[in-house]
């Protein structure tokens, strides 16, 4: 069974930048220290400070339901909410 690859990508919304970040920041720890975690990383866009990516690697479909049920992934949704724009892909690797 192949791992399951998530990117999120966030837009700040103008004048939201920095807490979105801080949002996102908080929020890698505890999710790095998840058992099906594989990958957690935060990136910010060089060309755009408001638009950031995180790149997931998951053990598969259920824990990442078990990730988006913890209480740091749901602070990180109230936190943001309404802050930002959020497009997330779930990838699986073919080659």
């Amino acid at each position: 069974m192949s791992n399951l690859i998530v990117v999120a990508t966030i837009i700040a919304n103008p004048g939201q930048q920095d807490a979105v970040r801080a949002a996102l920041e908080q929020v890698v720890p505890p999710s790095r220290a998840e058992g099906g975690c594989l990958r957690y990383e935060l990136h910010v866009d060089n060309s755009d400070a408001a638009r950031f990516v995180m790149l997931e690697e998951w053990t598969g479909a259920e824990a990442l339901a078990e990730h988006e049920a913890t209480p740091h992934f749901l602070a990180l949704v109230g936190a943001i909410g309404g802050k930002a724009e959020i497009r997330v892909d779930k990838l699986t690797k073919v080659a």
